[in-house]
């Protein structure tokens, strides 16, 4: 017998077998066309065929997102903990943040395109914009609830709002700092996808919509499976991360969320 926490660390890639599987069943039982829906098989064999092409684009989509997340991460960092540490700011300009992210970010690239020109420029900012808002909300909620009486006691110890922020509402707001930053990181690969797709020559985005003209469906699916992993491996990064540097937080001795 297998004990649970092997069972745990297999319980992923059994699941995606187990799709894997139905997927390719239902495209043989029911002889689905591959310009329609293409088999795992179908899928597998075009991503060997095409595997040059594939990581060159690839390439270009994961540092073109790491750049857009990491400006979202310096700008949420400092918004956030500006929006947070005042009473005043959070309800100024919280509406504001609100209303911004409201508006599809796809409406953004035709603006960035004008100002920036066809190409990597816009697929950065896009990804910047995209994955700004959580990071700037989780880290002002997490300094926005500090506690009152906290403050109190500290202040008439004689710590200054400074001393306040830098010794209590940063490290408090860690935990909700790291947990944006797995939300944000894959949100910043949305952003660089949706204006690689709209204005630009390099990265998967390109891939699929270049694919789907020439109605190779099976390349467009190994450019959204190319995606997904990239995804899901640096949404784990910033999960063992986050287990790393803020396992005082939870309650779980091994850190785990």
């Amino acid at each position: 017998m297998l004990s649970q926490n092997t069972l745990i660390r297999l319980a992923p890639w059994l699941v995606v077998l187990f799709f894997g599987l139905l997927w390719e069943g239902i495209v043989v039982a029911f002889d689905v066309p591959a310009f329609l829906f293409p088999s795992v098989s179908s899928v597998w064999h075009s991503t060997v065929m095409h595997w040059d092409p594939i990581m060159m684009h690839a390439t270009q989509t994961f540092l073109t997102t790491l750049a857009g997340f990491a400006i979202a991460v310096v700008f949420g960092l400092v918004v956030g903990a500006a929006v947070g540490s005042s009473p005043i700011i959070y309800k100024a300009f919280y509406p504001l943040l609100v209303g911004f992210n409201s508006i599809p970010k796809v409406a953004f690239v035709p603006v960035l395109v004008v100002w920036f020109g066809i190409g990597t420029i816009p697929a950065i900012l896009t990804a910047f914009l995209i994955s700004f808002f959580p990071v700037v909300v989780n880290v002002a909620t997490g300094l926005a609830t500090l506690e009152p009486e906290m403050e109190d006691v500290l202040r008439s110890l004689g710590a200054s709002r400074l001393d306040i922020l830098k010794k209590v509402g940063l490290p408090r707001a860690m935990p909700y700092f790291f947990a944006s930053l797995k939300v944000a990181i894959t949100l910043a690969f949305v952003g660089s996808v949706i204006s690689e797709t709209v204005a630009s020559n390099l990265g998967i985005g390109y891939l699929m919509m270049a694919a789907s003209s020439s109605m190779d469906m099976a390349l467009v699916f190994a450019g959204l499976i190319v995606i997904g992993i990239m995804g899901v491996a640096m949404y784990e990064l910033f999960a063992l991360v986050e287990r790393k540097l803020t396992g005082w937080a939870h309650r779980n001795p091994n850190g785990a969320m």
